[in-house]
């Protein structure tokens, strides 16, 4: 069947991302192959102390994205798009939104970028014996006991912002193993939350009172390829202002961006692995086994099946590396010059390659906000070198490159380095590697280990997402990781890097000095405060 023929029957599957800086839609075929894309750019606001997005900036950051792709596929292929074999919804992990039982929401949206969970997630890890990360669902639910919120008491659902929107589109109460793993611990025997800790928090906070139990306030969970609901005549209506999309298409389980991301780099089974380079930055590995300690700087979460998965994740990405990008677009406009943003990221990264293996000494913390591995929970973005360093464009966009990966390098050296965390393959997907052969080699240089990088790595979560919904129509009781191997993977086209030893070597200097430097990033946070 022609593209057209396969849009106008149906056979699609549709995934939607809300990034960061980025809401992405990618219509698939059920071979994996992209039809089409729309997007919506936004930002985070910092409003009295919380980073956050408004209830109207996500609805109308929906309605815009999938507007965009419709409007692409009916210039593309001269037909509008009605209905769709499946449709996932995915976003940025943990946070916290709080309704009532009329779907009010309570407090403004917190999301993963928030560091104001330090109380709780430190008693949290204690109670536990689990680390429990300042970004996820139930710290900001116990910061906000601890703090005696009152809207607690008219607490109805509390949940991600995947996780709401699948329920705008379906009215179901759910989520993904993997989204629900930055909620809550997850039990992988039972693919579920673990209810020993369940139990451990309910009796923590018995003399609130409050109208509900744990259970009865998060989303219920489900692991990918479950039937998660079905698009409602509101739903349908809720997402294409148009008027065109038809109500009955079937969801797949919500899911987190580093579910979509491991589905993304065919990433799923033991001994894979994966990094995904953003506005925040994450490394991932599948285990064999438990690790043998708890580590604050490592994240313990699941695929969207609920194997365990060990989680470097660092809030920190490329926020400042693509300020700095700006800059030079700004400076080569007032020299005349209009330069194509894929241009011009271009040929600063591949001019990047040029400078020395350590940078020459200089030194990046691109830190908007804080950063749990570095145990920082507040950023300031800082740029350092000493007089004899050796300073040029080539160095300088090195630098900013390696540090995008610098925090989440932290926490795979204890994955790889003190562990011995076994894995076979480490792919690269995400907007760093747009451009060919440079975050790629500095990432194995990073890793100690050879990175692959596949053509559609640049499309991300999102058409992770679309695979797992094409999963939920198409998978015919295969595994998720013999699905992806077999039928999405086979032939696809990739490029594998490997570092050579002196980029390692440069690579361990510039995280010397990284380390070293901290106390001056640490200086900044407590000293600018205008």
């Amino acid at each position: 069947m022609s593209a057209r023929e396969l849009i106008e029957s149906g056979k699609t599957a549709l995934g939607i991302e809300f990034g960061s800086t980025r809401i992405k839609a990618v219509l698939i075929d059920l071979e994996g192959n992209v039809l089409g894309i729309g997007f919506h750019d936004w930002e985070n606001s910092l409003v009295d102390g919380i980073w956050t997005y408004s209830l109207d900036e996500i609805h109308t950051g929906l309605r815009d994205c999938y507007s965009s792709l419709r409007k692409e596929v009916e210039k593309t292929y001269g037909v509008t798009i009605k209905k769709t074999g499946a449709i996932g919804i995915s976003a940025m992990m943990h946070g916290y939104m709080a309704f009532d039982k009329d779907g009010e929401l309570l407090a403004p949206f917190q999301t993963w970028r928030n560091s104001n969970t330090q109380q709780a997630a430190d008693a949290l890890t204690e109670l536990f014996d689990f680390n429990i990360p300042l970004r996820w669902t139930i710290a900001h639910l116990y910061q906000c006991i601890l703090d005696n919120e009152e809207h607690l008491y008219r607490t109805d659902f509390v949940t991600t912002l995947d996780s709401y929107i699948h329920r705008r589109l379906t009215g179901e109460k759910i989520t993904g193993i993997g989204d629900a793993a930055g909620i809550f611990p997850i039990d992988s025997e039972a693919l579920d939350y673990d209810q020993k800790m369940i139990d451990a928090f309910d009796a923590l906070i018995a003399d609130k009172k409050y109208p509900w139990k744990t259970r009865d306030i998060l989303p219920r969970v489900l692991t990918a390829g479950q039937a998660a609901g079905t698009l409602t005549p509101e739903g349908a209506a809720f997402l294409d202002e148009s008027g065109n999309l038809e109500a009955g298409i079937p969801l797949a389980p919500s899911e987190g961006d580093a579910g979509t991301g491991m589905v993304a780099t065919n990433s799923v089974a033991p001994r894979t692995g994966n990094v995904s380079a953003g506005t925040s930055t994450f490394a991932m590995i599948v285990l064999e086994k438990k690790l043998s300690k708890l580590y604050r700087e490592i994240d313990m979460v699941t695929t969207p099946t609920g194997f365990p998965v060990a989680m470097s994740h660092a809030n920190n990405g490329t926020s400042d590396l693509n300020a700095w990008v700006g800059i030079f677009g700004e400076f080569a406009k007032l020299m005349g010059i209009d330069a194509d943003p894929g241009k011009l990221y271009g040929a600063l990264y591949e001019n990047s390659l040029k400078g020395d293996a350590d940078c020459g000494g200089l030194l990046s913390y691109g830190y908007y906000s804080g950063e749990g591995i570095t145990k920082l929970n507040e950023g300031r973005p800082l740029f350092a070198r000493m007089p004899g360093s050796s300073f040029n464009l080539a160095n300088f966009m090195r630098a900013h490159l390696y540090a995008s990966l610098g925090a989440v390098k932290l926490g795979m050296d204890i994955l790889l380095k003190e562990e011995n965390v076994a894995v076979d393959r480490i792919l690269g997907h995400g907007g760093l590697f747009k451009t060919k052969g440079v975050a790629q080699r500095y990432l194995a240089a990073a890793v100690h280990a050879p990175v692959t990088v596949m053509d559609t790595a640049s499309e991300g979560g999102p058409w992770g997402m679309a695979v797992l919904a094409a999963y939920l129509i198409d998978g015919q009781g295969m595994k998720l990781e013999d699905y992806l191997e077999q039928k999405i993977f086979a032939g696809m086209e990739g490029s594998t890097l490997a570092a050579t030893e002196e980029e390692i070597a440069g690579f361990e200097a510039f995280t010397d000095h990284y380390v070293k430097g901290l106390p001056a990033e640490k200086a900044a946070v407590e000293s600018m405060n205008w």
